[in-house]
């Protein structure tokens, strides 16, 4: 602008150009300015086809109108609604002050958008061309909406401080030159956060953030697949609920709903990984039908989560890791075919209370569910999940979990306590079946009285000696503590002194595993 006396209230600077003199009026007026041609081709602000001086204003005359516009007419409400215009130049407004309502729709921004520590009521860039969106710190007291814009540079609002709504439905951001394509570390957001049908070609970076309401990422696509992450959100903070689940796609589709049967949808789906460590989400995390393309490298990590609610209904994924060491939720909704194979997945520490299958799950799979999460024995998984069976009422599915923690662990052990595990297994079940040593018992009984009694063994002292009974003979031998008065009487040679010695071994190891049995369940009571 040239040098000279400022211009009259009301009344634009004389070096304005016909269409900027237009915008003066219309933001005076409070009504939309709009240059767009009609033809849905040359007015497309992502398209090819040139924009002339016919639809430009200088970014400078954008931000004396913002800052330091004229006043209303008369029963009017200033504001700034542009509608298919080209801003030429940097839009600057790094620090100030923007109180009147801004919608820009269809522009092209020619260079980058620095709003550092600004401060708006409410800002609307809906369909917009931006090369990069400088925004940390910036504070809104309305809403921030950007949705179907593109940012071939990505977004900065780190720290920023949105008053109620953060929109980026469908907007399509790049990597910046640190890899990031949306940096929102410590950016508060005092109601929703929508990126529904959002595209990152980038690291997406959320960590500490704080979202008042819900975080809908309904049908995103993170695209980070050459880097470590591309969803970072470590210590995010979600009122409500975290949506990472399936969107409808068309003019029936409604933001924030359920997709109507019929709609045709789009999942959520994730190439990179995804860490959201020590997050905490009031309602739940939501991964109905999402889908993790990960490398060998990469992981889906939900340690420290807590939430009342986890949904993990996505597809398994095909390689890379799900953590959750140490999350704590009170509902687990999870599907068989959802989580990944033995050595992918990790659950040390992960406690929650209740199961809800979604679909067949039977205990057999949930056994191979806990054996899959610890590539060496850990009693923990077992006994959480005993511990959730028990308070389910099922005891029975209870007692066959405890009994696979024994068996597990068995394989861990020197060979001799592995021949006594698998002696206390055969016996009693590790005293989760102690039925099975009254079969035992009563099998040897019926085999020993049977063998003894189709021979005659003299007594070693005539007329100091009981009368024969095979039967009460076996039973002896059998219980070792209790004294029947029949052994010690009769004599037995070859290999029937083998076979009694054979029926007091059975009956120590039959009492000893039923005490360790016994020990074992009264220790769980």
């Amino acid at each position: 602008m040239t040098e000279g006396a400022e211009p009259r209230a009301g009344e634009p600077p004389d070096d304005l150009t016909a269409v900027e003199a237009g915008m003066w009026q219309a933001f005076r007026n409070g009504g939309v300015y709009d240059l767009s041609s009609g033809d849905t081709v040359v007015d497309d602000p992502h398209g090819g086809h040139p924009w002339g001086p016919e639809r430009t204003v200088r970014a400078r005359v954008v931000c004396w109108l913002l800052l330091d516009g004229p006043p209303p007419l008369a029963g009017r409400v200033s504001s700034l609604k542009l509608v298919g215009v080209r801003i030429s130049g940097v839009l600057d407004l790094a620090g100030g002050t923007v109180a009147p309502y801004v919608e820009m729709r269809d522009c092209r921004f020619e260079r980058d958008v620095l709003l550092p520590e600004a401060r708006f009521t409410t800002m609307r860039l809906v369909d917009c061309s931006v090369p990069r969106l400088e925004a940390a710190r910036l504070q809104t007291e309305g809403d921030l909406h950007l949705p179907r814009c593109r940012f071939p540079g990505g977004i900065r609002l780190t720290d920023a401080q949105i008053g109620t709504d953060l929109l980026l439905n469908q907007a399509v951001v790049h990597r910046d030159r640190s890899g990031r394509s949306i940096s929102a570390d410590g950016m508060t957001v005092g109601q929703d956060l929508q990126a529904e049908l959002l595209e990152s070609h980038g690291e997406l970076s959320l960590r500490t953030a704080q979202i008042g309401v819900s975080l809908s990422l309904r049908g995103a696509l993170l695209d980070n697949p050459s880097a470590r992450l591309a969803l970072n959100a470590p210590q995010l903070t979600v009122e409500r609920s975290l949506y990472l689940t399936p969107a409808g796609v068309g003019s029936q589709a409604r933001s924030g709903m359920t997709p109507a049967r019929g709609t045709r949808i789009q999942r959520f789906e994730c190439r990179g990984g995804v860490r959201l460590d020590d997050g905490r989400f009031g309602d739940a995390v939501d991964l109905e039908r999402a889908r993790f393309t990960l490398t060998d490298d990469q992981e889906l990590s939900l340690r420290r989560v807590q939430t009342p609610e986890l949904r993990f209904l996505g597809e398994r994924p095909a390689r890379g890791r799900v953590t959750l060491s140490g999350a704590r939720v009170v509902n687990l909704v999870d599907r068989a075919d959802s989580w990944p194979g033995p050595g992918r997945l990790h659950m040390g520490g992960f406690a929650y209370e209740t199961l809800v299958p979604r679909g067949p799950f039977s205990l057999a799979e949930r056994l191979e569910w806990v054996a899959a999460a610890s590539a060496e024995y850990t009693p923990e998984p077992y006994e959480r999940l005993a511990a959730v069976l028990r308070a389910g009422g099922e005891d029975e599915d209870a007692r066959e979990v405890l009994l696979a923690k024994q068996r597990r662990r068995r394989e861990s052990l020197p060979v001799a306590a592995k021949l006594w595990g698998y002696a206390q297994d055969w016996t009693v079940a590790y005293g989760y079946r102690p039925g099975r040593a009254a079969v035992w018992m009563a099998v040897l009984w019926a085999g020993g009285s049977l063998a003894f009694a189709h021979t005659h063994h003299p007594p070693i002292k005539d007329g100091e000696h009981p009368a024969w009974n095979p039967s009460l003979f076996v039973l002896d031998l059998l219980l070792p503590v209790i004294d029947l008065g029949q052994v010690g009487f009769w004599q037995l040679r070859g290999g029937w002194q083998w076979l009694a010695a054979a029926f007091i071994l059975l009956g120590w190891i039959l009492a000893t595993t039923v005490a360790a049995g016994a020990t074992r369940t009264l220790r769980r009571l």
